[in-house]
């Protein structure tokens, strides 16, 4: 029997909500391209997408964000929450523990299946609990959700207090937009498990952000934000990625478990970043980097294949609007709420619990061995 260790290359569901497909590149959300959405489209209008199936009408995106903007605030007694929380506290567990207190506040939320409203107020509550809780580690104030802004622009508007440069909201804009769902990954399929059961949606999503936190699945780009740090300015490109390559070490940000071409995702970002280079330094140096280094290790690593991910340019994003790197992973599960949830509401429009069987390989008692 093939080994199905860790599940790899088994079918778990059929889902209508999006398309990895590593060998052709494409990332697909309902139909549409992930990476046309990502430079075309707002946070809250794919959102929309994949919860309603369809792209808003401009009347209806104005009522939908509306609706999002009310649910931002927090209330008094999840503040005094997660006041009690050790300012030490990693943000993941911080957002785990939130979650699960807000699972707690009212009957419907322990109701199955889940709530659209729940689905919406849990995506759009997510920021203010990360700046909430990072401002408050600064022994700073904390800043209230701004309604004149979206969803990209107002997280970075309470991280800091000033209204974010268009250049920047554009770019994480287009990050989050490409973050937000990735099929069966391991936190999707966390939450559909639980969620499987007729749990509810704060267990399922607590799982998900589980999952999240562990560092094979959501560890954040920073190895990939040291190597660019390093290497500095453009002239020093070349010789720091040969001396790398000649030592045997791997260059972060390339190469991908699911793509084995280009990662659609960092062909979105690149692009956006090329139409950008001249507003930010880091732009124009990822993008020199890239070009040096996929021609290096067509000669190093001939017929690998290896292409840049999307960590790669996630990097620079993340460096470009001054993110420190303890926000690195909190803010790819802020955008990856919209496809959990989405995939909880999917799983309960068809709920099948999941129950997959183990092969036994340890001994057998004596008497029941075969002869």
């Amino acid at each position: 029997m093939a080994s199905v260790t860790g599940l790899e290359g088994i079918i778990a569901a059929e889902t209508e909500l999006s398309l990895v497909d590593g060998e052709k590149g494409y990332l697909v959300y309902r139909g549409y391209e992930a990476k046309k959405l990502a430079l075309n489209k707002s946070f809250e209008e794919v959102a929309y997408l994949l919860w309603h199936g369809e792209l808003p009408t401009e009347e209806i995106l104005v009522n939908f964000r509306a609706q999002w903007s009310a649910h931002r605030s927090l209330s008094e007694t999840l503040k005094a929450a997660i006041n009690l929380l050790p300012l030490e506290c990693d943000m993941m567990s911080v957002l785990r523990t939130a979650i699960s207190f807000l699972g707690t506040e009212s009957v419907k939320e322990s109701a199955w299946p889940p709530q659209y409203e729940s689905v919406l107020a849990y995506t759009a509550l997510l920021p203010t609990i990360i700046a909430y809780k990072y401002r408050q580690s600064l022994g700073l104030q904390p800043i209230e959700p701004n309604p004149e802004l979206d969803h990209v622009a107002n997280y970075l508007y309470m991280l800091t207090g000033t209204v974010p440069q268009p250049v920047h909201v554009k770019v994480l804009t287009a990050y989050f937009v490409l973050a937000m769902e990735h099929g069966m990954n391991a936190s999707t399929f966390a939450g559909r498990v639980v969620l499987s059961t007729q749990s509810d949606i704060a267990s399922a999503l607590c799982a998900s952000i589980g999952a999240m936190k562990g560092p094979l699945h959501g560890g954040a780009p920073s190895e990939v934000l040291h190597m660019l740090a390093e290497i500095g300015t453009k002239d020093r490109a070349e010789a720091w990625l040969i001396e790398q390559l000649e030592s045997g070490n791997r260059l972060m940000g390339f190469g991908h478990r699911i793509y084995k071409t280009s990662d659609p995702r960092a062909e979105a970002l690149r692009q956006i970043m090329t139409e950008l280079a001249s507003e930010d330094p880091w732009f124009e140096l990822a993008i020199y980097v890239e070009m040096l280094a996929v021609d290096l290790l067509a000669v190093y690593k001939p017929g690998r294949k290896l292409y840049v991910n999307v960590e790669f340019y996630a990097a620079a994003v993340m460096r470009a609007i001054a993110l420190p790197k303890s926000l690195f992973t909190p803010s790819f599960t802020a955008s990856r709420m919209v496809g959990w949830t989405a995939h909880l509401l999917e799983q309960a429009s068809c709920n099948r619990i999941f129950r997959p069987q183990s092969v036994y390989i340890g001994e057998m008692p004596a008497a029941l061995q075969q002869p």
